[in-house]
């Protein structure tokens, strides 16, 4: 069970499915969800396994403390987080679904405070998975971070979820290039 908001948006995106395949860029229309759109973010896919950010909410850069556009959204995370992280929105495009990250926005000289980080595929222009649409949701209070911006990401959990929002199955071996990695 996720929050609201991170439901709310799972299922829009399901919606905007045609034929059980991931929704186009284009049938996205923000409007839709204008109270969220602080929280929302989109990251295009480049050839070079990089997740640059194409635009983020109002919420998203102020926790940053500064203009995302073009930052490999990977850097956010930890140093130590940023392979499972980057599998994660691998595997989430290659089969279509959303995946969820549980994950720990960490500020210095302040509490950890838990927030979801959804992470829902979506094609380009000439059909290829290349974006994704996204929402950081805190799931504790945000003010706990002192007003100090995110030094990092930490995972807690990341669910790659199915056709009815269940968690599929895990992977019991998973390569990224050859190389084994859990």
């Amino acid at each position: 069970m996720f929050h609201p908001s991170t439901e709310r948006l799972i299922d829009y995106w399901r919606s905007k499915a045609v034929n059980a395949a991931m929704p186009a860029r284009a049938a996205v229309n923000p409007a839709d969800f204008l109270d969220l759109l602080p929280q929302v973010f989109i990251l295009g896919r480049d050839a070079k396994g990089r997740y640059p950010v194409r635009l983020a909410g109002g919420f998203v850069a102020d926790l940053h403390a500064r203009d995302l556009r073009g930052e490999d959204a990977l850097g956010f995370w930890a140093l130590s987080h940023r392979l499972e992280v980057k599998s994660a929105l691998e595997v989430a495009r290659r089969r279509g679904e959303p995946v969820v990250i549980t994950a720990d926005i960490r500020a210095i000289g302040a509490p950890s405070v838990g927030m979801e980080v959804l992470l829902a595929p979506m094609t380009g222009a000439d059909g290829q998975a290349d974006r994704f649409l996204g929402l950081y949701q805190p799931i504790a209070m945000i003010q706990r971070l002192m007003g100090r911006p995110a030094s990092d990401l930490g995972v807690r959990r990341i669910q790659a979820l199915g056709p009815a929002n269940e968690e599929a199955p895990r992977l019991r071996l998973a390569t990224l290039h050859g190389r084994r990695i859990a």
